[in-house]
């Protein structure tokens, strides 16, 4: 059986993937034919990456016949402040994405947002300007975040920000970043997630680092 995600409930795929043992949380992407294009996991760092994505691949398929590339699977496990791909992407790309710093100066009604990130060894920082609202503060993280990247991937290319927020997930609160990319071959959106423990910015962060990883590690060795 090879049935599409939009024969059966979304919001039932997620709650059997949290049924997982090592999995606290699932984001279901889908495109406009009903086909699955990512899956996104908070999980427990109980078990690699690896094996949890084999898990998610065979509990999809044995409760509702679905079968699921394993590049479509993000892993978040919780605890570790690298993002990064999963399955085999990992091994082929060895790139490391590490958070410097994060700073935020309000002066007035406008903020000032400051991300450094480790870039596989060097050092990219990003900063945006805007207003000091609250929902401007989350947006200024995330285009801080897309700002250092930005700086460090060849011009071919470019990340933008459609929307960022911070949501409730069962007792957990989850930041939610959508991206999209434009190159000259068009336009890409994407999604990530992060777990939101103390600090908001942080999660952020993560979020929409989530969003690129896959893409990142071969935009990344591009010369």
């Amino acid at each position: 059986m090879d049935r599409r995600a939009s024969q059966v409930s979304i919001e039932d795929i997620e709650i059997t993937l949290g049924q997982v043992a090592e999995i606290q949380a699932a984001r279901v992407v889908v495109s406009s034919e009903g086909l699955i294009e990512e899956i996104h996991v908070l999980a427990l760092p109980n078990k690699s990456p690896k094996q949890l994505v084999r898990d998610i691949e065979s509990t999809l398929m044995a409760s509702f016949g679905i079968a699921i590339d394993h590049k479509k699977v993000s892993i978040a496990q919780l605890g570790g402040d690298v993002v990064g791909p999963t399955g085999t992407e990992a091994v082929k790309s060895e790139f490391r994405v590490r958070i410097l710093s994060i700073n935020a100066h309000v002066s007035g009604v406008h903020s000032t947002v400051t991300v450094s990130l480790d870039i596989d060894g060097e050092t990219c920082l990003g900063e945006a300007f805007g207003p000091a609202s609250q929902t401007g503060r989350v947006r200024l993280v995330a285009l801080a975040t897309l700002d250092a990247i930005n700086k460090h991937i060849s011009d071919a290319r470019c990340f933008g920000l459609e929307d960022v927020a911070i949501i409730p997930l069962g007792r957990q609160r989850v930041a939610v970043s959508c991206v999209t990319m434009v190159s000259t071959n068009g336009e890409e959106s994407f999604s990530g997630s992060a777990l939101v423990h103390q600090n908001d910015k942080d999660s952020i962060v993560k979020a929409t680092l989530d969003a690129i990883n896959r893409r990142l590690g071969h935009f990344l060795t591009v010369t």
